[in-house]
């Protein structure tokens, strides 16, 4: 099968030289596009942290330059990652893949705006504007500042953040993709019988055949993975990758065996 694998984190750009991003490196998305290379699928990982697959390499029994069925694609930024998941998914119909298994941790915000407060910071109640406003105060009037690199004159900087699009759910549509989806789910703070519960409900809204879903606080213990028979399946850390092949397999076999 045709695997087209994301891993790694979005940067948000503030400035030429500086962004938010996130934790993740990749490694749970790498090692499952190793793995799915090792058993002689064709596979695409787009990632932003290709040094991982190196670090990996060798105990799924490649050398360090990879292996032929196995290709890399980077990118940087939630735009990036956008426009490499558009064009991957309007290919020719012999170069389309079978299996998307969406494993990057994507901005949920982008920078739409950074602002300088005009003034003196001191001359109004620290907090919102409608705090301050609430307190007798007035609202910091907001300047748009912008350039190379921000000075780091300001006494005080504001950026607006504005919601981006969900890219899981843009593969069944706009992008047409009709094969297996897997989709990656993290809440904080949770119970685990909590956690199913949302990521069973997060796996319908997007369309996804599987979802892999942990906690913040079990990220490097385990995983819950399905649905299996139904339910969901609790997964050791190391044994996701294996796991998560597995039921692609069989559920690529299944579909396989019903064409007509």
């Amino acid at each position: 099968m045709r695997i087209l694998v994301t891993a790694g984190n979005t940067q948000t750009p503030i400035d030429a030289v500086r962004c938010i991003t996130n934790i993740f490196t990749g490694r749970t998305g790498t090692r499952i596009a190793l793995e799915a290379a090792r058993r002689a699928h064709q596979v695409v990982l787009v990632t932003s942290h290709p040094e991982v697959v190196g670090q990996f390499a060798a105990e799924f029994g490649f050398g360090e330059k990879g292996t032929a069925n196995l290709g890399v694609r980077t990118y940087r930024t939630f735009d990036d990652l956008h426009r490499l998941l558009a064009e991957a998914l309007s290919q020719p119909e012999r170069e389309r893949f079978d299996v998307v298994i969406h494993a990057a941790a994507v901005s949920d915000y982008a920078v739409a705006g950074v602002y300088a407060a005009e003034g003196n910071p001191a001359a109004y109640a620290v907090g919102s504007p409608e705090e301050a406003t609430a307190e007798g105060g007035r609202p910091p009037r907001l300047m748009p500042v912008a350039g190379g690199k921000i000075s780091s004159g300001h006494a005080e900087l504001w950026l607006r953040l504005v919601p981006t699009p969900k890219l899981v759910d843009l593969f069944r549509s706009p992008w047409g993709f009709a094969g297996i989806l897997v989709k990656f789910k993290l809440e904080v703070g949770i119970s685990e019988a909590e956690l199913q519960q949302r990521a069973e409900a997060s796996r319908l809204q997007s369309g996804a055949d599987l979802m892999v879903a942990n906690t913040l606080e079990g990220m490097y213990s385990w995983a819950l993975v399905g649905p299996v028979h139904g339910s969901y399946e609790r997964v050791e850390r190391a044994a996701l990758a294996k796991r998560l092949i597995d039921l692609i397999d069989e559920q690529g076999t299944s579909e396989s065996q019903v064409e007509p």
